[in-house]
């Protein structure tokens, strides 16, 4: 019933610039609701109501709290659309509220740990796979990229004579980039990965097929890891990114790391200096009651 709806709503949130991964968060949901709608036989776009939206948020396939956000976020893009090119007088979708989520702070490796992972790959290393995956989990580990951002890496990006790679942005308009530093050590691993590449232009990473690895296969690299070294966490790429940022905000401070991390609001990074074991390690040191004789 929606089908054409949605067709035409993607194809204009492609031409709005939105990101590949919001399109297809907006497809898999916009699919979900049609599949909800045809169950409840309703025959039109005006003949959706306010509860009707609220029932499928909370209740179609006992949706957890991050995919009731991702519906109502979904629903009040989709809804704007509708309004605005007049195919509905009101965006009821509007008042949907988002779900409360507990905010919790985000998990990071110790030193050790990412020691432990560094070796193991290094020792993988001796193959042409085992250095992209040692070129890769040093980009995590150490600037904290994120895989979208890794993946779309081009051979162009990186300047080895100034010792910096460009990067875009998430979310930022597609000509805009920015440029950061390269350790040393990070800059010797890339010149002999792109000198084994032979190749001065097209995808940094490729998959064993040629073609441009994809973000689910960065995620796969590192499923098996920490059972294999023993480490007490769920290995994932976005725990690199935290660890780089926490680790980064000890020597560095806030701004810094806000920049490195590409953070458009501070508000985002503050959560890494709840993080720094050195601070909170002083503080200690200093707090009145540490002193309190009872």
């Amino acid at each position: 019933m929606l089908q054409h709806d949605i067709t035409t709503f993607l194809d204009y949130c492609r031409d709005a610039d939105f990101s590949q991964r919001s399109v297809e968060s907006l497809a898999f949901r916009l699919h979900e609701f049609n599949q909800f709608v045809q169950i409840h036989a309703v025959s039109s776009v005006n003949d959706i109501t306010y509860p009707l939206l609220a029932q499928f948020v909370a209740d179609f396939h006992k949706p957890s709290v991050h995919v009731k956000k991702a519906r109502v976020w979904c629903l009040h893009q989709f809804f704007h659309y509708l309004k605005l090119h007049q195919l509905i007088q009101d965006n009821i979708a509007l008042k949907l509220p988002y779900p409360k989520i507990e905010k919790k702070l985000p998990a990071f490796l110790t030193q050790k740990e990412l020691n432990q992972i560094l070796k193991h790959f290094a020792q993988q290393a001796t193959t042409a796979t085992g250095l992209r995956n040692l070129v890769i989990i040093s980009l995590l580990g150490f600037l904290g990229l994120r895989t979208a951002t890794i993946a779309n890496l081009n051979i162009t990006d990186i300047d080895l004579a100034e010792s910096r790679i460009w990067i875009k942005e998430k979310g930022a308009h597609r000509q805009s980039k920015k440029d950061l530093p390269l350790p040393q050590i990070l800059c010797r691993l890339l010149a002999e990965y792109i000198r084994q590449l032979n190749r001065q232009h097209g995808p940094l990473f490729m998959s064993k097929r040629q073609q441009r690895l994809a973000r689910r296969s960065l995620q796969s690299i590192f499923y098996q890891v920490a059972q294999m070294l023993g480490i007490d966490k769920k290995l994932h790429p976005h725990l690199f990114r935290h660890t780089a940022a926490t680790q980064l905000n000890q020597v560095a401070g806030m701004e810094i790391t806000q920049f490195v991390l590409g953070h458009q609001s501070q508000h985002y990074t503050h959560q890494y200096a709840h993080l720094n074991p050195d601070i909170y390690a002083e503080h200690m040191r200093n707090h009145p009651y540490m002193k309190l004789d009872l």
